[in-house]
């Protein structure tokens, strides 16, 4: 606990001096209701209110418990990027617990996600956006930040700049295909595997050109894995080309190869659905390891997307004033995390039961980050 204080104290308080309860106490009591299942400022005051003679052993609670307005308001106050760094610093501590290096190694994903609710008034067609960076490898974050004016690539652009990704292969969608990005991941040291859209038109033209010429050869080598599940049969076949191979290829930064995905979709009924994707490389890899990047891109989706919308209700959040949606949004991906790095073989709805009904278990939690 007293690890996680200290992290929490690195956040300037943004109120008068006259302020009664002290800021790290605060973000320390809300990560706790969050980590127990708390969904906005009202639960969080709520759970203080409820466990108060447990909370006092951890922190003093000089003026009595906090009320929803206090922490509406502090999250309101406080600067994201501050909360972030601090998300940044108990993300470190987490991965020298679990035996970790001190930055991701293998697959990194970016990735957005709107804050559906978090809307103000009249402006339900612009909810707040967060941007994720996401370690494939561990299911864990490695950073987020709000997109503002759902610019999704200026807050890009903004978290590659403050993380270490050498020698990382970063993944996006076609959003992110893009030269300015490109070119930031080489400058990290990166490579990349960015998907390759219409929106790129003489790329993305280019890249079926090529591989319809190579399909005509005969001679394209591919990786194919077969899956069933829900009633259905899924065959994904993966294969490469070096940028040698297509004809006039336009200017791309750090552009060495172009991959594929064709992925064909079989019912109960026996209809079979197709689909084909186009991956941007920055490095040439072989079929099997193109469908790996490929695969572990879509964990941002499954692990945290999917755990913030159905475990810690993201969607239903209507915190929506100033610095309140994303200072929330950070708390929840910390909890996130915090639960998926506890070594207890159970999904993580499972651990936040745990961890509310369970005392030892709560303390548990925080001993695993020192």
């Amino acid at each position: 606990m007293p690890f996680a204080l200290s992290i929490l104290r690195e956040i300037h308080d943004p109120r008068d001096i006259n302020a009664r309860h002290d800021l790290a106490e605060l973000l320390f009591l809300a990560l706790a209701a969050t980590l127990c299942g708390a969904k906005n400022c009202v639960e969080i005051a709520e759970f203080v209110e409820g466990r108060e003679a447990e909370l006092k052993e951890i922190v003093t609670l000089r003026h009595g418990c906090p009320s929803h307005d206090t922490f509406s308001r502090i999250f309101r106050l406080i600067d994201p990027d501050e909360l972030a760094r601090a998300l940044g610093a108990f993300l470190a501590a987490l991965r020298q617990g679990l035996g970790l290096g001190p930055r991701p190694r293998g697959v990194v994903a970016v990735d957005g996600k709107a804050l559906r609710r978090g809307y103000e008034k009249g402006r339900a067609f612009m909810p707040p956006v967060m941007v994720s960076v996401w370690d494939a490898e561990t299911r864990l974050s490695v950073a987020t930040k709000r997109a503002e004016g759902s610019d999704e690539v200026a807050a890009t652009l903004a978290l590659l700049k403050s993380i270490d990704l050498k020698g990382c292969i970063v993944t996006a969608d076609a959003l992110h295909c893009r030269p300015d990005t490109a070119k930031a991941l080489i400058g990290r040291k990166a490579h990349y595997a960015l998907a390759l859209k219409a929106n790129r038109g003489r790329l993305f033209a280019c890249a079926e050109a090529g591989f319809v010429a190579a399909d005509a050869a005969g001679d394209l080598a591919f990786h194919e894995t077969r899956e069933t599940g829900h009633g259905r049969l899924e065959t994904r076949r993966a294969s490469v080309l070096p940028l040698k191979a297509f004809k006039q290829a336009p200017a791309f930064p750090g552009l060495k190869a172009i991959g594929r995905i064709q992925a064909t979709r079989q019912g109960a009924d026996g209809r079979a659905v197709t689909s084909v994707r186009y991956i941007a490389l920055s490095k040439v890899l072989a079929p099997h390891k193109l469908a790996e990047v490929v695969r572990a891109h879509w964990t941002i989706e499954n692990q945290l997307h999917w755990s913030l919308d159905v475990v810690f209700h993201e969607d239903d959040a209507r915190s929506r004033k100033d610095n309140a949606p994303q200072n929330l949004a950070v708390i929840r991906r910390l909890a996130r995390d915090i639960l998926a790095a506890h070594p207890l073989d159970k999904p993580i709805a499972s651990k936040m039961r745990r961890v509310n009904w369970n005392r030892d278990f709560f303390h548990e939690f925080f001993t695993h980050m020192r």
